[in-house]
């Protein structure tokens, strides 16, 4: 049985975890939850902007947070562009699946081209750094990340409870045509909410190339365990995505270190199974 010290690391260190899955959830909730698009591109959008803060830093020498002030309206406009292809071929839930899964297929081979299929590794004074809490270690760069979760997290839910267009956004994901009869423009709305879900896409890039090392597979790796956190935490739910993200990045990480690494991968999808199992209304 692991010490007490030892399953506090392991639960500060899954958190923090769960707030950089969160991140990448977050894009793809909204998509998925208000537009009814399942966009596995997201994933590949993300690793696209750790690769670009990658190579701004490295050889440009741009400090990271320059490079996200670049990388993340670059992506705003490409998400945008990527709902004019989905509004103009009338996409729906089931076929956007086949058509980002093809779009998250070309951009791993870009990437994999352009910068090969060798491990990277974004080198910053950060990269090791820690605050020390009693016996316990917090990691300075996964803490910003998971404070930037947070913060995107209840921002959002408030713009989508509070805003105008949130508001809007909302309505036509649960009627479009009635929102559209009460003056609800649902279709530029969406090309605002394709724009943010793709910007969150590159803030999560930016704090996996300071956290991660680099390799094109891994947005398969993250496939599964955001999916669950995606659905553990309800469509379309911000806050649920945040919540989700933690439970799992903690299972996961005192799994690990009360079992073995190797039964961490299997804690993701037994809470989601056991969420469809008893309570299958929450999805």
């Amino acid at each position: 049985m692991p010490s007490v010290t030892l399953l506090g690391q392991a639960l500060v260190s899954g958190v923090l975890a769960g707030g950089l899955y969160a991140l990448l959830a977050l894009g793809l909730s909204l998509s998925w939850g208000l537009l009814r698009l399942v966009n596995l591109a997201h994933f590949a959008l993300a690793l696209l902007g750790a690769y670009l803060t990658y190579q701004l830093g490295h050889a440009f020498h741009l400090a990271p947070w320059v490079s996200a002030a670049i990388i993340v309206p670059l992506f705003f406009v490409v998400g945008m562009g990527l709902h004019v292809v989905f509004a103009r071929f009338r996409v729906t839930e089931f076929t956007s699946l086949l058509v980002t899964f093809g779009l998250a297929v070309i951009l791993e081979s870009l990437i994999q081209w352009f910068w090969t299929a060798d491990y990277r590794r974004y080198e910053t004074p950060w990269a090791s750094a820690s605050v020390r809490v009693g016996p316990l270690f917090v990691p300075v760069l996964e803490s910003l990340a998971c404070l930037t979760a947070a913060t995107l997290a209840l921002g959002t839910w408030a713009w989508l409870r509070f805003s105008y267009v949130g508001k809007a956004l909302r309505a036509a994901a649960e009627d479009a045509a009635i929102a559209g009869a009460f003056g609800v423009n649902h279709r530029r709305h969406a090309f605002v909410l394709s724009g943010v879900s793709a910007a969150y896409a590159g803030v999560a890039g930016t704090f996996i190339a300071l956290i991660s090392t680099l390799a094109p597979s891994q947005i398969w790796v993250w496939l599964g365990v955001v999916f669950a956190v995606v659905i553990i935490g309800g469509l379309g739910n911000p806050v649920g995505a945040l919540l989700a993200g933690f439970l799992i990045g903690a299972s996961e990480s005192v799994t690990m270190a009360v079992a073995a690494p190797a039964w961490a991968p299997l804690v993701s999808f037994s809470i989601l199974i056991g969420l469809l199992v008893l309570r299958p209304e929450r999805v």
